[in-house]
């Protein structure tokens, strides 16, 4: 089984490695040609339409668990599947979906879970989510083991913005 996962996941960091690279490349050419960018007066949460939402869910969810923030996600929480998410602290997890998973691909929190009952498994995108962290961490494992690149390799790193950019669809993203 081990032998079938590996060209997928030598196509998929190939393909991360290739991203990333066209991505520092396209940087740099606007570095060199662009003026530099002025502060902005729209704040970074309006890039998300939805963050007002996502942002009211959290606030609730905060009050709730308030006095366990610093307690296991798993013991504040029902139904946490993600290994390494089982043991941050509760207040970082709710930040972590937040400002990481909600904003990375411009949803609300209802996209992925059920508005009354967060932890139900019934949705298909959070399922897909969970998948999607599997494969984000195996790459990630895979970038710190590489020895020819340039970049260091706590340096080395995909998250999912890397990919989605702010939309549900990175296929359709037009990067």
């Amino acid at each position: 089984m081990k032998l079938l996962n590996a060209p997928f996941v030598f196509a998929v960091l190939a393909c991360g490695v290739a991203v990333y690279n066209h991505g520092l490349a396209l940087t740099s050419q606007q570095q060199s040609t662009s003026p530099k960018p002025q502060p902005s007066a729209t704040p970074l949460a309006h890039l998300n339409p939805n963050q007002e939402i996502n942002n009211r869910f959290v606030k609730e969810l905060s009050e709730k668990i308030a006095g366990r923030e610093n307690e296991p996600a798993e013991k504040v929480f029902k139904n946490i599947q993600i290994e390494w998410f089982k043991n941050v602290p509760a207040g970082r997890f709710l930040r972590i979906m937040n400002a990481g998973y909600s904003r990375a691909l411009g949803v609300a929190c209802t996209h992925c879970h059920v508005e009354q009952n967060f932890s139900s498994d019934d949705k298909r995108p959070k399922r897909a989510a969970r998948e999607m962290a599997v494969m984000h961490k195996m790459i990630n494992d895979q970038l710190v083991k590489m020895q020819n690149l340039e970049i260091k390799p706590e340096e080395r790193f995909i998250n999912c913005s890397t990919c989605h950019r702010g939309t549900i669809n990175p296929i359709a993203n037009p990067w």
